[in-house]
C-alpha cells in the first residue's frame, strides 16, 4: 500500500481524530474512499442495526478504502448492548396524549389499542410505581401508576408519537438486564476473529463489564481495543475505576441525554473528558455533533461550537452518526468537522485542559515515558515540524499523544494493527509500508515521504525517539535531525 501523500500537505495537520459511522449513505469502497480523502479516521459500524452479512460486507469495504488511499484506516465495532425496544405496536405506531393512559404488558403482541410491548420480557416485573419511562430516545414520558398483574398503567407526561421498535429507557432504576448478552458476545467473539481494531461496549455499569469483554477477546486471539460506552447513571457512579480498566471511552450523549437530566450533559462531558485525560485514556465525544448536517450542508452555529468546545475540553476524536451513515451529505460533515478541528486547534493550548498526571503505564518503562516527555519538549523548543516514533505496539506512539503536542507526529510500526489503532490517537498520524525495522532506514523513509510533498524544507528539525539496541520497542535515545 503506498502512502497517501496527504499526510504531509497541510502546514500543520489535524490533530483531533474522526470517527464516522457507516451505512446506507457512504456503504460502497469508492464513497467511503472519498470520505477518508476528507479527514475520516475511523470508522465505526454498529451492530444494533443491519445483519452479520451487511457488516462483514461494510468491513471489507473499508479495508479496501484504505488500500486505495494508502494510508492505515481503524475500524471500531460497536456492540448493539442490553437496549431495551418497543415490539410492533398496533397499527405501527401510537399517538401518546398527555394525561392519557397507556400500559405495557407481556408478550410481543399488544392486546388493545393503547398497549405496549417490549423486547425485555422482565421489564414489568422490574418497574415500580413512580418510575419514569422514557420513549423514543426521551422525547415521551410516562410515570408508572399502578401495576396489577401482568399490565403497568402508565400517565403520559410528555406526549408524542411512538412507533416501532423505538428505544426505551427507565432511568433512576437499576435493571437486571447484563451489560453483555449473549448476543454480543457472539458479535464480539465475531470481530475479535475478524481483526477490528476497536470493539464498543454499550451500556457499561462497572470495570468488570469491561473486564469480561477484555477476556473474550483475549480468549479468541485479538489485539482489539475495548471502548467503554458511558451511557448509563451507574458507569457515572463508577467512572474512575471503568476509565482505569478500559482502552478507550465513548461519551455516548443520546442514551445518556435519556437517562439523566439533559440539563446535565454538557458539564458530565466535561467531567468525563477530564478524568479521561488524567488517566491518558482516549476519548470521543458522540451523538448529534453535527445533527443538522443529515439534510442541509451546514451545520447550525451550535454544532460548530459544540464540536469546537469538544476538542478545546480535551476529547481526542468527535464522532459522526447519522449524519454518514444516512445523512444525505456525509462528504460535506466530514469535510466541515475537519475544518472546525483546525480552526479550534489553531488557538487550541494542552495546559488549558487540566492536570494530566498519568495513572496508566501502558507497559512501558518509566525510561521510555521519559524520552517521550523530553522529546517533546525539544520538538516544542526547536519549533521542530515532526517528530518521528517507530512502535511495536503502539505504546509509545500513545506516550507521546497523550502529552498533547502540536508537533506533528508520525507513528511507524511493522505491524499493521498497530498502526490502524494508532489512528485514534491525538495527534498521531501512521504512516505504512515502512520497509524495515532499523531506526535509522525508518527515520530516512518519514523524512523522505515528507521532503517529496514538499512538507520538510531545507534548516527544519526533526526529531526521531528511537533506541541504542537491536528491538526499536527500546526507546531510550533521542535523534535531532536538520534538513539540508
Amino acid at each position: 500500500m503506498k502512502p497517501d501523500q496527504r499526510l504531509f500537505e497541510d502546514e500543520r495537520p489535524r490533530q483531533t481524530k474522526i470517527v464516522a459511522t457507516v451505512g446506507p449513505a457512504c456503504s460502497d469502497s469508492s464513497q467511503l474512499s472519498e470520505l477518508l480523502r476528507r479527514g475520516v479516521d475511523v470508522f465505526r459500524i454498529n451492530t444494533a442495526h443491519g445483519k452479520r452479512s451487511q457488516h462483514e460486507t461494510g468491513m471489507e469495504a473499508i479495508r479496501r478504502a484504505g488500500r486505495d488511499v494508502g494510508r492505515p484506516v481503524a475500524i471500531l465495532v460497536d456492540l448493539a448492548g442490553p437496549k431495551i425496544r418497543l415490539g410492533e405496536l398496533a397499527g405501527g405506531q401510537l399517538d401518546c396524549v398527555a394525561g392519557a393512559s397507556v400500559r405495557f404488558v407481556p408478550g410481543r403482541t399488544p392486546a388493545g389499542p393503547s398497549d405496549l410491548v417490549t423486547t425485555y420480557e422482565p421489564l414489568i416485573d422490574e418497574l415500580k410505581v413512580g418510575s419514569r419511562v422514557m420513549l423514543a430516545d426521551g422525547t415521551v414520558a410516562l410515570d408508572v401508576t399502578d401495576i396489577e398483574g401482568n399490565a403497568a398503567t402508565c400517565t403520559v407526561v410528555q406526549p408524542g408519537v411512538v412507533r416501532n421498535g423505538q428505544g426505551v429507557n427507565v432511568p433512576r432504576l437499576k435493571l437486571n438486564v447484563p451489560a453483555l448478552d449473549e448476543k454480543d458476545r457472539e458479535t464480539a467473539a465475531w470481530a475479535a476473529r475478524v481483526g477490528v481494531d476497536f470493539i464498543g461496549l454499550s451500556f457499561v455499569r462497572s470495570a468488570e463489564d469491561v473486564h469480561d469483554l477484555k477476556m473474550l477477546i483475549e480468549e479468541h486471539g485479538s489485539e482489539a481495543r475495548v471502548i467503554a460506552k458511558i451511557e448509563k447513571p451507574e458507569a457515572l457512579d463508577n467512572l474512575e475505576a471503568i476509565i482505569e480498566e478500559t482502552d478507550g471511552v465513548m461519551i455516548a450523549r443520546g442514551d445518556l441525554g435519556v437517562e439523566i437530566d439533559i440539563a446535565r450533559v454538557p458539564i458530565v462531558q466535561k467531567r468525563i473528558i477530564a478524568a479521561c485525560r488524567r488517566s491518558h485514556t482516549p476519548v470521543i465525544v458522540a451523538t448529534q455533533m453535527l445533527d443538522s448536517m443529515q439534510h442541509s450542508r451546514l451545520p447550525t452555529r451550535a454544532e460548530a461550537t459544540d464540536v469546537a468546545n469538544a476538542i478545546l475540553d480535551g476529547a481526542d476524536a468527535c464522532m459522526l452518526s447519522g449524519e454518514t451513515a444516512i445523512g444525505e451529505y456525509p462528504g460535506d460533515a466530514v469535510a466541515m468537522m475537519n475544518r472546525i478541528a483546525k480552526a479550534t486547534e489553531r488557538d487550541y493550548r494542552p495546559d488549558e485542559v487540566g492536570e494530566t498526571e498519568t495513572k496508566k503505564d501502558f507497559g512501558l518503562p518509566r525510561i521510555t515515558h521519559g524520552v517521550a516527555s523530553a522529546a517533546g519538549l525539544l520538538a516544542e523548543t526547536l519549533n521542530a515540524k515532526m517528530i518521528v516514533v517507530a512502535s511495536r505496539t503502539g505504546a509509545t506512539a500513545r506516550a507521546i499523544s497523550n502529552n498533547r503536542l502540536f508537533v506533528p507526529t508520525v507513528g511507524v510500526s511493522d505491524s499493521e494493527a498497530t498502526l490502524r489503532q494508532m489512528c485514534l490517537f491525538w495527534g498521531v498520524t501512521p504512516l505504512s509500508s515502512c520497509p524495515t525495522e532499523d531506526p535509522q532506514r525508518i527515520f530516512e523513509y518519514a523524512v523522505d515521504h515528507a521532503r517529496n510533498t514538499g512538507y520538510l524544507n531545507s534548516g527544519d528539525h526533526v526529531v526521531m525517539i528511537a533506541g541504542t539496541g537491536l528491538r526499536v520497542s527500546k526507546h531510550n535515545m533521542i535523534v535531532v535531525h536538520e534538513i539540508d
